[in-house]
């Protein structure tokens, strides 16, 4: 454990207990942090050391009134507020220890338990209780003190701060650390697409097939971090337009207003350079399902915009062979990447199907349990070529120019077999009924509280972009299961449960 990495952590556990909230923002800055990783004990990284920190010291900052929470849960007296994903974290984090003692109760399966679902449901509790923010008008409702989600919170609950936050603050205090961080990122990967510097492996680092990592350590990492981050920024972006230009309301620091959103705009364009020079098609598809709904999302003109523009491009595809032909190669996966998915997905099945229906493979037991069924390699199929299947029989060079070896990737690279086959059949159910609620908390915000082209709603509406961005690049990717994705899939779930405790009609 070298000396800066102490100093860090000493002044990382400083800043926690003076001022917590920019501890937490630090830490959303540094989310990729978890490449850095350390034995004590146990193999732990920069991520979760902090993760444990910030909430250590909420804990012991709130001991009193997490206790008496409880009691008052316990003996039935009515909490104001309560966590949205309570019970699903709950039965998530016990159907994510039982797939540890699926695998075996390893040491490996322990790890990716702490890393990918307690302390991202840690950092879940304090950033809602550290940034959730009641508004005045819930105060007053209440008609009596608040209590914040269960376990408390340490937010200053003063008028003035609560006048100046107005139930938004909270949610974009979240996000701008985020936009920084996406922006580091991806100016790096820039830096990486001009001048090959840093790119470990030789084919991605040659021009003619250059594909960026930035600070990770492979390209769909790149799109796999930033891709929803970009509709937090879009949605921050246009809720800092709307209040200033919108309503007229100028700050008197203008050029320093200005400078935030030439910032923002920034993070928004770098980002999606960096998926483009990373040659992420899962991203790119991510990116567009997500412009989509957010499109659909903003307001009725712009609804019927979109939908006329989907209906001619969709017209224009169809009708064109080439992109129809295009089009038709990448959705049945008859490209090569979607070739290499078909002959994974096939083996998975075969796995779950030989008496894993129900439990899956167990957290890290993936690539053991798939093993038996793994075919060392396949021939990929050239079907712009009418005569491949007659070369791949009888033409031998043919053959060995498209035999494609296959390595045991740690998951399926899908998102529902990704959970299946680490928490079961059970666990992958829960999973989509979180990511259901979120949606559905969403749109009940969307339909029946906020008011058309207000902040509330740009923030509502890119948070359901930026899931279905996961989603989508998820069906050939895997969106969770990493140190940082996790985390940042749990920051979500807090954005939506902030906004939608602060703005429902009734508490």
């Amino acid at each position: 454990m070298s000396f800066y990495f102490i100093v860090f952590i000493a002044f990382f556990i400083f800043l926690s207990i003076k001022r917590l909230d920019w501890s937490l923002m630090l830490l959303f800055f540094l989310l990729p942090s978890y490449l850095i990783r350390f034995n004590f004990v146990v193999p732990f990284t920069l991520l979760e050391v902090m993760i444990l920190i910030v909430f250590l010291t909420w804990f012991f900052k709130n001991g009193r009134q997490v206790l008496k929470n409880l009691k008052n849960k316990f003996s039935g007296r009515k909490i104001v507020s309560d966590y949205p994903f309570k019970w699903e974290m709950i039965f998530l984090l016990v159907i994510s220890f039982a797939a540890v003692g699926v695998a075996g109760i390893t040491n490996e399966a322990l790890g990716i338990w702490k890393a990918y679902f307690f302390e991202p449901l840690l950092l879940y509790i304090v950033v809602v209780n550290v940034f959730g923010r009641p508004t005045l008008q819930t105060l007053h409702t209440q008609g009596e003190d608040y209590s914040p989600p269960l376990q408390g919170g340490v937010a200053d609950l003063s008028a003035e701060a609560l006048a100046k936050e107005e139930g938004r603050g909270g949610v974009s205090r979240i996000i701008w650390p985020l936009a920084l961080s996406a922006l580091a990122v991806s100016l790096f990967a820039i830096y990486q697409k001009f001048t090959g510097q840093f790119i470990s492996n030789p084919l991605w680092a040659a021009e003619a097939t250059r594909r960026v990592t930035s600070i990770f350590g492979y390209p769909n990492a790149v799109g796999l971090y930033v891709e929803s981050i970009i509709f937090l920024i879009l949605g921050l972006l246009l809720s800092i337009i709307e209040k200033r230009i919108f309503n007229f309301q100028f700050s008197i620091s203008k050029q320093f207003s200005i400078l935030k959103l030439f910032i923002l705009l920034l993070s928004i364009i770098f980002s999606v350079l960096a998926i483009i020079f990373a040659k992420s098609v899962g991203a790119v598809l991510g990116v567009a399902a997500g412009s989509i709904v957010f499109l659909l999302l903003y307001g009725k003109k712009i609804r019927l915009i979109t939908l006329a523009i989907i209906i001619f491009t969709s017209i224009g595809i169809v009708s064109y062979q080439p992109l129809r032909h295009q089009a038709l190669k990448h959705i049945t996966l008859n490209d090569f990447s979607g070739q290499v998915r078909k002959s994974q997905w096939k083996e998975t099945w075969q796995m779950l199907n030989d008496g894993k229906i129900i439990t899956g493979a167990g957290l890290s037991g993936y690539q053991k349990a798939v093993a038996p069924f793994h075919v060392p390699g396949i021939f990929v199929k050239d079907f712009d070529d009418p005569d491949a299947q007659r070369k791949l029989v009888f033409n031998e060079a043919y053959r060995n120019t498209h035999w494609q070896p296959l390595e045991i990737y740690l998951y399926p690279h899908n998102i529902f077999l990704n959970f299946w086959t680490e928490v079961g059949l059970l666990g992958m159910a829960l999973f989509i009924w979180i990511i259901v609620k979120f949606f559905y908390l969403g749109f009940k915000l969307l339909l029946t509280v906020i008011p058309e082209k207000s902040g509330i709603q740009f923030q509502v509406s890119a948070l359901i972009s930026a899931m279905t961005a996961i989603v989508v690049h998820g069906l050939v990717d895997v969106p969770y299961f990493k140190n940082d994705l996790a985390a940042l899939f749990w920051l979500l779930m807090a954005m939506m449960s902030i906004l939608y405790l602060e703005n429902k009609k009734e508490v």
